[in-house]
């Protein structure tokens, strides 16, 4: 971590407070657009499943299956709470266990043809309301926001 002046950190002091204002205000929409994502998928799915049937079909893409404990790796939650949460999908019939053949004994988690159903029409739903929104943005912005998106997400990481 490189050292920075007392001039320069009193420039950005208040850069810095409305960039965590902002991002709260994300974070809180977020939160409650999961719950809303969730119950679109299914309307006994949480957030926190809505998350993980996300992360299944991102990891998971081909239809091919994912490990629970790279879920649980790429999500920063413990096996017990993800174990937790895959029991609960699989009961509202979003998800399965299949075999893994590269290995006989692991088991990988993939989406059933109801949960890439549900979820492919939400996502699509979704990525049009992004477009609509994202119309009235030009390209250059577009561009920034995603660059700038990837660097504040890989800090973080």
């Amino acid at each position: 971590m490189t050292e920075t002046s007392p001039e320069i950190e009193r420039a950005t002091e208040p850069l810095v407070a409305d960039i965590e204002q902002q991002l709260s205000a994300l974070f809180r929409r977020a939160r409650s657009a999961s719950m809303m994502m969730a119950r679109r998928v299914h309307p006994d799915l949480d957030a926190a499943g809505y998350a993980l049937i996300s992360q299944v079909e991102f990891m998971g893409g081909a239809g091919v299956g994912v490990r629970a404990s790279d879920v649980a790796l790429a999500l920063g939650l413990d096996k017990s709470t993800v174990s937790r949460g895959i029991t609960q999908l699989e009961g509202l019939g979003l998800l399965e266990r299949v075999g893994d053949p590269d290995d006989g004994r692991a088991r990988l988690l993939k989406l059933t043809a109801l949960g890439a159903e549900r979820f492919s029409a939400f996502r699509a739903q979704r990525q049009t309301e992004f477009r609509a929104i994202f119309s009235r943005w030009n390209p250059e912005d577009l561009s920034d926001l995603g660059r700038l998106l990837g660097h504040l997400n890989s800090d973080l990481s």
